[in-house]
Parts: C-alpha cells; sequence; structure tokens
C-alpha cells in the first residue's frame, strides 16, 4: 500500500455545441489541463476517514450533501478492494470554480480514483476509470452525458453526440485560449428550458440557431484539425450570436466578451450553459492573451486562465 498516494486530473470546457447538443447535433469539449485538480491520500492507523478540502474539513462519512456522489464513489472502491475500514486522510486541492461548467464533479472523481487506485495498488485501465467516475457522476447529475468525465481524463479534443460514446478528435491547433469567470453561477437547467419554450414559441428561430450551431461545429473540427486559429475565431462569434437568439446568454458575459474582442481576440463567445458562468476567447499569441486578461480584470473579472493550445506533435 502506496502512502501518501497522489491523482490529478483538469477543467474541461465546451468549445462549441452548448444546447444544441440536447437536440442531437455534435459538441466537442476541450482539456484544460492549465486549470488543475490534484488528489492526496495518506494512511492513518486509528481508522478515521477524513476528506480535507476547500468546501469542508471532517470527516468524511459526516459531510454534507454535496459529498454524496464523492463519498458513495469512495464507499464502493473501498468495498470492491476489501479494505472499507482503512484510515487516511483524502486531501483535495482544486483550482476549478464550481457551477461555472468547467467540470468539477467529473474532475473531482477522476482525481481521487486516480489517488485511490495507486494508494491500494490497483491496476487501472482508461475505461475502468470512466465505469468509476460514473458512480458519482449518476449521484450528483441524474442522467450524465459523459463528456465531462471524458474531458477530465483526456488530452485532446472530444467529439460527442448525445446517445453515443465522446471520442477523440485531431488536434492540430497554435494559439491561445482565454477562459474568464463571470462570478456569476451558470444556470444550465433554466437555460435548457428556456431553449425548450422558445421551440414551442418560435420554432423557426430556435432550429434556425440548433441548426446553426450544429454546422459550426462541424466547422470548429475541421479548424482543430487544419490548424485553422483564426477561423475558429470566426466560428466562435457566429456561435455567441446563435446562443443570443436561443436567449442563454447573461448581460455579464455580453460585456466580457465585447471587452475580449476590443483587445485582440479572434472570437469569443460563452461557453457551457450559460446565463452565467464563464467565457472563453482566443487569442493569436501569448501576449494577446495577456493584454485580454488584463482588460478583463480592469473590467472586475477576478479569475481568469490562459491555456496554451499546441499541435499534439509538439506537445512536451
Amino acid at each position: 500500500m502506496d502512502t501518501p498516494a497522489s491523482g490529478s486530473s483538469h477543467a474541461k470546457i465546451i468549445l462549441i455545441g452548448e444546447h444544441s447538443v440536447v437536440y442531437h447535433q455534435p459538441a466537442i469539449a476541450l482539456p484544460l489541463p492549465a486549470v488543475r485538480e490534484s488528489v492526496t491520500i495518506a494512511r492513518r492507523e486509528d481508522g478515521i476517514q477524513q476528506l480535507i478540502s476547500r468546501y469542508y474539513t471532517g470527516a468524511r462519512q459526516a459531510g454534507p450533501s454535496q459529498l454524496a456522489g464523492i463519498n458513495q464513489l469512495i464507499d464502493d472502491l473501498l468495498v470492491r478492494f476489501n479494505v472499507p475500514n482503512i484510515g487516511f486522510d483524502l486531501t483535495i486541492n482544486s483550482h476549478l470554480p464550481a457551477e461555472r461548467g468547467m467540470g468539477s464533479s467529473a474532475a473531482t472523481a477522476v482525481a481521487i480514483i486516480r489517488a485511490l487506485y495507486r494508494f491500494l495498488n490497483q491496476p487501472l485501465s482508461h475505461e475502468q476509470l470512466l465505469a468509476d467516475a460514473n458512480i458519482s457522476e449518476k449521484i450528483i447529475h441524474g442522467n450524465p452525458s459523459g463528456i465531462d468525465v471524458a474531458t477530465a481524463s483526456a488530452t485532446n479534443p472530444i467529439w460527442f453526440i448525445t446517445g453515443t460514446q465522446p471520442i477523440s478528435i485531431p488536434f492540430h491547433l497554435h494559439g491561445y485560449l482565454v477562459v474568464a469567470d463571470t462570478g456569476v453561477h451558470g444556470q444550465t437547467g433554466l437555460a435548457v428550458k428556456a431553449v425548450a419554450s422558445l421551440r414551442e414559441r418560435e420554432p423557426q428561430v430556435a432550429e434556425t440557431a440548433i441548426k446553426g450551431l450544429g454546422q459550426l461545429t462541424y466547422a470548429a473540427k475541421s479548424a482543430l484539425a487544419n490548424d485553422h486559429l483564426t477561423e475558429l475565431g470566426t466560428i466562435f462569434d457566429r456561435a455567441q450570436h446563435f446562443l443570443k437568439q436561443l436567449g442563454v446568454s447573461h448581460p455579464r458575459l455580453d460585456e466580457m466578451i465585447t471587452v475580449a474582442n476590443r483587445n485582440g481576440a479572434l472570437g469569443a463567445k460563452l461557453t457551457g450553459g450559460g446565463m452565467g458562468g464563464c467565457m472563453i476567447c482566443l487569442a493569436p499569441d501569448e501576449a494577446t492573451a495577456t493584454q485580454i486578461r488584463l482588460a478583463l480584470a480592469n473590467q472586475g473579472v477576478t479569475q481568469s486562465w490562459v491555456q496554451p493550445l499546441k499541435s499534439e506533435e509538439n506537445k512536451s
């Protein structure tokens, strides 16, 4: 038994295809290695199982209801490996904000699984990692699509269509992605209902936007594979137009997108459910990415991240 043992994962964002994916159009999710999550497990001899995190520190089983998914995952793994009463300190160190569409629950599950398997000296396949992570995701999200878990454990963009398995797609792109937090909790459930309501009231407007987002997602897949950064920026702008038509943007998102575009972004859009959450934009170089972050900070944005986009042949 290895102690301490650790595991890591990272954030994800929906690059394109928000909301249209609900209606059988494709979506692309992108792993964000720049926004990390790590878990460390150290053995205790007193049999106590303690959780240490920014939200809660104390006996694992006495934690708040928000930890139900994680606790069920840990319980299942400990029983599977015949050590239900082993003592440990499990420390979660996360840089992912919750409820911002960045896959925080999936990233936590992936990191915990990797750490626990190492702690218990058990082999872990990628397929087993995905299956185990869904234990907690089903409790937290009810009927998860699987895209969060797939992307939290991936190195390349993920192509996803509802009802199919997420698959990795070619990635040959150079540039920088800026992700910025509005400070407003995303409201995915409310946004999904708003799109459904629009489809009933104005079906032609809604269907045009949904099909348009689907077509843009296919175009984005090609841009990712062929290093067409400027084209991808244009796709972002067009996607945001459709997302606004669907009624899922937010005044704060609109303001931040304007600031990004005025400061050199090649294109910008919301990411995830919308009505808050995060904005993403593309920058041609690191200097422009830094300029965008500074301009956003001057407008009160307190959290932003830069993810270099590098061709897979040149990754270190």
